[in-house]
């Protein structure tokens, strides 16, 4: 099986930036510890702060992939043009959060992608991406 997460904007700065919201480990860690938590799976791991890039990623991967985990970031809230790139592919994807956006500033409440998404995970932290893979594996 292959899942790739994508992270969008901000989230290459896990671990520094605001560690009270998203904590003081970096993304690369975790996905370190995740390789080796799914060993039998083929997971992939690509960030940008660029939503054209982030667009070109999920069609490059959304019909040869089995899963897609993405954290658009800020781009969850804004970006039409992801919502449209993900109800384009065959891969599903689950969307992922660290914080509990919905427990954040007004404007986060509002969510771009997760009617084109499968799911989504919000406020577990990390272990929403673990809990989007376990997903995909039991789903196959």
């Amino acid at each position: 099986m292959r899942i790739i997460i994508i992270n969008g904007p901000n989230l290459n700065l896990l671990g520094t930036r605001e560690p009270e919201i998203y904590g003081s480990e970096t993304f690369e860690n975790y996905f370190s510890q995740l390789q080796a938590q799914f060993p039998a799976t083929d997971l992939h791991y690509y960030q940008s702060n660029q939503e054209g890039n982030i667009i070109d990623k999920i069609q490059e991967t959304g019909f040869s992939f089995d899963g897609i985990i993405l954290n658009a970031g800020g781009y969850s809230h804004t970006s039409i043009a992801i919502a449209d790139a993900i109800g384009s592919v065959t891969t599903p994807v689950i969307e992922v959060h660290i914080s509990n956006t919905f427990a954040r500033e007004e404007f986060r409440h509002k969510d771009m992608l997760t009617a084109k998404c499968k799911g989504l995970i919000v406020g577990l932290g990390f272990k929403g991406y673990g809990l989007a893979v376990e997903y995909f594996l039991n789903t196959k």
